[in-house]
């Protein structure tokens, strides 16, 4: 049987993690941005005992990246950035679910929220991603834009910086 257990990421875990979200940013952005004064995110990696290692030789497995936001009309949130678990580890016995609920002695994503007082959990899915679909919605997850109209957006590069030069200033 597959056992691991679930935690908060040290330092040590910055190359695994890195492998495994394959980053555009460098690791030294996600230092400062996961390990600085003031943290930006928090991460919790999935690591298998040393004799359950991956076929690569890896023991951390998957992760969980989240951070906090506030709503107006809910409060506190929590918003999963991002959930992966390497494809041989996923779906056996506790496979994604467990970064995000594991069982009761374990830190995970729950435990997150409750301490945090957050109302809700968001996240965003790719709509080719069927299995992930199904796994949130067999958890009660709602697709806000379906059911409510809501679309996700994003601005970056130079749209940015040209919205932030114009409303400089004002």
């Amino acid at each position: 049987a597959m056992s691991y257990v679930v935690r908060p990421w040290a330092l040590r875990d910055l190359k695994d993690v890195m492998r495994l979200i394959r980053v555009s940013i460098g690791g030294k952005s996600l230092r400062e941005d996961g390990f600085g004064r003031d943290p930006k995110f928090g991460c919790l990696v999935a690591e298998v005992p040393p004799d359950q290692r991956s076929k690569d030789g890896h023991t951390v497995v998957g992760y969980g990246l989240y951070f906090f936001t506030y709503s107006t009309w809910k409060g506190r949130n929590i918003y999963m950035e991002d959930l992966y678990v390497m494809p041989e580890f996923r779906g056996r016995e506790r496979g994604e679910n467990g970064i995000i609920s594991g069982s009761p002695s374990e830190t995970k994503l729950m435990s997150k929220i409750a301490e945090n007082r957050c109302s809700q959990m968001k996240f965003t899915v790719l709509d080719w991603n069927r299995a992930a679909i199904d796994f949130y919605q067999s958890h009660g997850a709602v697709d806000l834009t379906a059911a409510e109209g809501w679309h996700f957006f994003h601005l970056k590069g130079d749209a940015l910086k040209q919205l932030a030069r114009g409303h400089q200033g004002q």
